[in-house]
């Protein structure tokens, strides 16, 4: 008896033992879900130790800095654009009323009102004489009338801070920046902020966007997606299979084998203290087609060879002969392609990969066990006209494969050359890739976010935001060499004799500091001075306040970035930046000392630049420090003025173009080397998703590369044979070629969707080419003659391959209905993977056997 007659022993004898069984683990492993805990945050594909996500919140936390909801506000109808009183009225009314808002079921996810940027919440710098400035709101009240609205503007359009990034430069679009305190509340920001909106009158369009949005949005209407687009293919692949083999209750077993299988792996996933997470959510649509595809092959094979013995028990057992084997190498292959994804570095991948791996080898072991055990239950009537009465009764599937089969044996060599030639043609493809990801691309065209995308971006300077983060470092000076700058500065406030004596005591205190620890040589002399300036008399506490005035610009000294060159450096980095059209706009301390000290004089703009001495920055600095929101500066440079921010604009959160950025500034600190030494260092989520992203790629490839080996070393152990292994890898590595060469050729980028696409590109494909391949030997055997093999090959095994593919293809057709991309991604790829690898096993494989046919049945 084979090993297949042998495991359907007891789900033959025991079918309802080994249902009750099945439904007793699914509903146990099922119930571990009520634990779900849902994370939509793409942040999340990178470990919460990666060292670029350290740095980022590091960042968020030293600047105060929070991801942003941008609501632009449109009027492209009025003579005055969004300066007309009406416009600035529902500006006013919605920046009021989104400083109310926080989460009703998590009360910590709320708006920083403080922080939120727009006109009311802003200063604008106005000159009060010379050598000082006034700070008022740029609308502290809305205007009533047309002049008061254009005085809104003007003061707006003259600071370069606002324009182009809260108003812009065409005078059509003011924009609200909504700071929150967690990217899972921007979703429910948005929606609260399009409820507000539906109340408010006038010709204003209103548009709310930025990647915090996109992202949160994307997740919440996945899960949605999910649940209408698996069921939906379901009930697609039912129907299929009703056609093909016309009894409900016999094809009902496959729907229960694919839900038992999701139902048990996403429980066990759950169960395990895994999140819910964008990769793990899309486990249904991957495993639910592999899931059935067994299926398929033993409801084939039984619908053809039934009516000949008219014995369930009988006809099972010969079809579980024919097919355990195939069955378990193709399930252990599509398992290992996915879990190949715990090598990569994305940690949401690597639980994606493990649990589809685990549902496969599931899905398996619940079809060999329970589809026998489900006919067994089925009363022998109840099969009554089930199959095909006899050779002749196949349709015209079957006489199509029966002419394919006959081509294949006359024109093998022809098939060859034009595979060949395809595979040449996809090469070029494939050279053509473009590694690129925007999660505003996983909305179609037409979808809100994406249209408010569209507008704004085209009107601001940008809504994707970056942080280009700089460290001075500065030079550790000997404390003798610091004592002897200090005796040259203190000779410099040596006046009468009175004078020169304090002056002595002072060098004296630097003589015994350096005595001191050297890392707070400085501090002990401050500190030495003052109690001397504190038991001074009238006359000897002045000059000590002059010593200590000198000692205090002396170490100011380390805020480097009050250094006039350093600020100019900046400057001259941002103009790069604009100059390249990268970047729409950036905001540094540059730009704060710039407007400030043009008010500080007469206000024109040659007065725009950094002043040339650090005092007069620190008193830009300073004069800035009266405004309303004075902890604004602290979002440029941090207090101890070690580091500063610049805050980047981009018009397109494209990975391609982040990258170029980040070459950019590269190129012009290697070209310009810098006044002091610097270090820089990147954050944002434009910039975390060019890191996730690329370590998703390189990581997919690793994977794919090494389960590719690990799947030929099986396919090798199953033929016994290093040639027919070799056969077995032409249908996966022709499918791979031509998909990714067609993604080459069409311009479609390679994101997320597609590369995880690989492994289930792995998984199917070499399925077919397993079950074609092993059933080729066995009828060769039984026929003596590849040409007859030929003819019987292409009879049920190509009818089961054929059912598979058209089951499957068509089946996840209702994903192109999808409002996001990835699930029309996954729609036509499935579609694809099926179609291609299925042609090609039964086009291309017969045509190598053919050529070969000498020398691959020489022994036998």
């Amino acid at each position: 008896m084979k090993a297949g007659s042998r495991l359907v022993q007891f789900p033959l004898n025991h079918p309802r033992l080994i249902t009750i069984l099945m439904t007793i683990f699914t509903l146990a492993l099922g119930s571990l879900m009520v634990k779900v805990h849902v994370d939509t945050d793409p942040e999340n594909m990178l470990s919460e130790h990666e060292e670029v996500r350290v740095f980022h919140n590091q960042v968020k936390k030293e600047f105060n800095l929070h991801d942003m909801v941008v609501l632009g506000v449109v009027n492209e109808n009025h003579p005055q654009g969004v300066f007309n009183p009406a416009t600035l009225n529902n500006v006013h009314e919605l920046t009021e009323f989104a400083k109310t808002l926080s989460s009703a079921k998590h009360p910590e996810h709320k708006v920083i009102s403080r922080d939120i940027m727009a006109a009311g919440n802003v200063d604008t710098i106005i000159q009060a004489g010379l050598g000082q400035v006034r700070f008022e709101w740029l609308m502290a009240t809305p205007p009533t009338t047309d002049k008061e609205a254009l005085a809104i503007r003007d003061r707006a359009m003259n600071n370069p801070m606002l324009k182009g990034t809260l108003v812009s430069e065409d005078e059509k679009a003011m924009g609200i920046y909504i700071p929150v305190s967690s990217k899972d509340f921007a979703n429910e920001v948005r929606q609260r902020l399009l409820t507000r909106i539906k109340t408010l009158d006038g010709d204003d369009d209103f548009f709310i966007t930025g990647l915090p949005v996109a992202e949160d949005t994307f997740g919440k209407e996945m899960f949605v997606q999910m649940a209408i687009s698996a069921p939906l293919a379901m009930l697609a692949i039912f129907i299929l299979m009703l056609l093909f083999f016309r009894k409900v209750r016999l094809i009902i077993s496959p729907m229960i084998v694919a839900m038992v299988s999701v139902i048990a792996t996403m429980g066990l996933l759950i169960g395990t203290g895994n999140t819910l997470h964008i990769m793990s959510s899309m486990i249904p649509i991957f495993l639910m087609p592999i899931a059935v595809v067994d299926s398929i092959h033993i409801l084939s094979e039984f619908f053809d060879q039934y009516q000949k013995t008219r014995n369930r028990r009988q006809t099972i057992e010969h079809v579980m002969d024919q097919l355990f084997m195939p069955m378990l190498y193709t399930s252990l292959t599509s398992s290992s392609g996915f879990a190949s994804l715990a090598l990569t570095p994305i940690p949401p991948v690597q639980a994606f990969g493990i649990f589809v791996a685990f549902g496969i080898m599931l899905a398996w072991l619940v079809t060999t066990i329970f589809i026998p055990a489900y006919i067994m239950m089925m009363k022998e009537d109840q099969l009554t006209g089930f199959g095909m009465e006899n050779e002749d009764d196949q349709g015209r599937m079957s006489a199509l494969l029966s002419k394919l089969g006959l081509f294949t044996y006359k024109r093998a060599r022809l098939i060859l050359a034009a595979t060949m030639v395809m595979i040449g043609v996809s090469w070029y493809g494939i050279n053509q890739i473009t590694v690129n990801d925007n999660p505003m691309n996983w909305f179609t065209e037409n979808h809100p976010i994406r249209e408010a995308d569209r507008a704004l971006n085209s009107h601001f300077g940008g809504t994707y935001e970056a942080y280009l983060v700089l460290e001075a470092h500065e030079e550790k000076i000997p404390a003798t060499l610091l004592a002897t700058m200090l005796h040259r500065q203190l000779d410099q406030l040596a006046g009468n004799e009175h004078d020169r004596k304090v002056i002595k005591e002072a060098r004296l205190i630097i003589d015994q500091a350096l005595e001191g620890p050297a890392g707070n040589f400085l501090d002990n002399i401050g500190n030495g001075w003052l109690e001397k300036m504190d038991a001074s008399d009238d006359l000897a506490y002045e000059v000590w306040t002059d010593t200590l005035d000198m000692l205090t610009r002396f170490q100011d000294r380390k805020q480097a970035f009050k250094d006039p060159q350093l600020l100019n450096y900046l400057s001259r980095l941002q103009d790069h930046l604009a100059s390249s059209g990268l970047v729409g706009k950036s905001n540094s301390v540059t730009d704060v000392v710039k407007k400030v000290h043009q008010e500080l004089f007469t206000g024109d703009d040659e007065h725009y630049r950094v002043p040339d001495s650090r005092n007069a920055v620190a008193q830009c600095l300073m004069s800035f420090q009266n405004s309303h929101k004075p902890e604004d500066l602290w979002h440029l440079v941090t207090p101890d003025y070690k580091k500063a921010n610049i805050w980047l604009q981009l018009k397109n959160g494209d990975n391609q173009l982040m990258q170029e950025v980040v070459d950019q500034v590269d190129d012009f600190l290697r070209q310009n080397p810098p006044p002091i030494k610097l270090e820089h260092r990147w954050a944002g989520l434009t910039y975390l998703n060019i890191v996730w992203q690329d370590k998703m790629v390189n990581g997919m490839m690793d994977a794919f590369l090494s389960s590719f080996i690990v799947v030929f070393v099986m396919m090798v152990i199953l033929f016994r044979s290093v040639i027919w292994g070799m056969l077995a890898m032409i249908p996966l590595s022709v499918t791979i070629a031509l998909i990714y060469g067609i993604i080459g050729i069409i311009g479609k980028d390679y994101d997320m969707p597609v590369a995880v696409l690989s492994s289930l590109t792995l998984g199917l494909a070499v399925d077919f080419a397993i079950h074609f391949l092993e059933r080729s030997r066995v009828t060769f055997n039984k026929t003596g003659s590849w040409q007859e093999a030929t003819k019987e090959m292409f009879a049920e095994p190509a009818r089961a391959i054929s059912r598979n593919v058209v089951v499957i293809a068509v089946g996840f057709t209702p994903l192109l209905a999808a409002p996001l991309v990835p699930y029309k991604t996954v729609g036509v790829f499935l579609a694809s993977i099926m179609a291609i690898s299925g042609f090609g096993t039964m086009l291309i494989l017969p045509s190598a056997i053919t050529v070969l046919q000498n020398f691959l049945f020489k022994k036998r």
